[in-house]
């Protein structure tokens, strides 16, 4: 929303002054300002507050973030998806993910179910299905995009050898993954037990990188407590290096296909 510049800049505030009015991140204003990220309602509202927009314009444009945010596939299932992550990752690049679980767009049904069921155990049976679909819907967009982005998993071998939905869920899933391996725009490669304390021990983690090399990196690390998105050029050499070590500790792709054929033939 262009507007939301032109308005900033004739209050006479700066991004970096803005953002911390705001309590956003830098580089999240400027997403919102580009078009890269879907505003919620009540950001948008802050805004115009901030920049003391009144109605008739007022209303203009909150119809316009309606609008807006009304295009994202994601929209029919805003009940599931609450954060601003899966709209980050609809833009994104290049995807880097430290899993100990495996990838929710790469989960077969029945592995993302047992997932969900065990990690949120409130749940009804129907709000389970309903995550389960908008997984599935999810890895359609992902893939299915005109120009998918590069995918790089560094996978912990827990994952593998962890059984998860029961004795037919999971020679699925390892054989999906198997089939994943192969795919041109995605690498995958296995954290074995043999590589001993790692960097990615401390939690599972996403970096995303985006078209735009004006637009910064994002790391993201999802738990119990909710979503934490760091995005500081101090934070993101943190997380860059982890990744780094976790590339070198890990098996290389061809042996990580290998491992996953073996592992594979073990759970039949």
């Amino acid at each position: 929303m262009r507007e939301l510049t032109r308005l900033r800049q004739a209050q006479g505030l700066s991004l970096e002054v803005a953002a911390q009015r705001l309590d956003f991140s830098k580089s999240k204003l400027y997403r919102v300002e580009n078009g890269r990220s879907r505003i919620t309602l009540d950001d948008l509202e802050d805004m115009l507050d901030l920049y003391a927009v009144r109605s008739p314009q007022r209303e203009a444009l909150v119809q316009l973030g309606r609008d807006a945010r009304k295009r994202g596939w994601w929209t029919a299932y805003s009940d599931v998806f609450t954060g601003s992550y899966v709209g980050l990752e609809s833009e994104a690049a290049r995807i880097q993910v430290n899993a100990h679980i495996v990838p929710g767009f790469l989960q077969t049904e029945d592995y993302a179910r047992a997932v969900i069921a065990a990690t949120r155990p409130t749940l009804e049976h129907s709000e389970v299905d309903r995550r389960v679909a908008a997984r599935s819907a999810r890895q359609k967009a992902l893939f299915g995009r005109d120009v998918p982005p590069e995918i790089h998993v560094v996978l912990d071998e827990v994952a593998l050898r962890r059984h998860v939905g029961g004795a037919e869920a999971m020679p699925a899933q390892i054989a999906a993954l198997t089939d994943a391996s192969t795919q041109p725009r995605l690498t995958l490669q296995v954290l074995p037990f043999t590589a001993g304390a790692n960097a990615g021990m401390d939690g599972e983690f996403v970096i995303l990188t985006f078209p735009d090399p004006e637009d910064p990196p994002v790391a993201y690390a999802e738990g119990l407590m909710g979503d934490v998105y760091l995005e500081s050029e101090e934070e993101l050499d943190v997380y860059n290096l982890a990744w780094s070590h976790l590339v070198e500790s890990a098996l290389s792709p061809g042996e990580s296909a290998s491992m996953i054929r073996k592992i594979a033939k073990e759970t039949r």
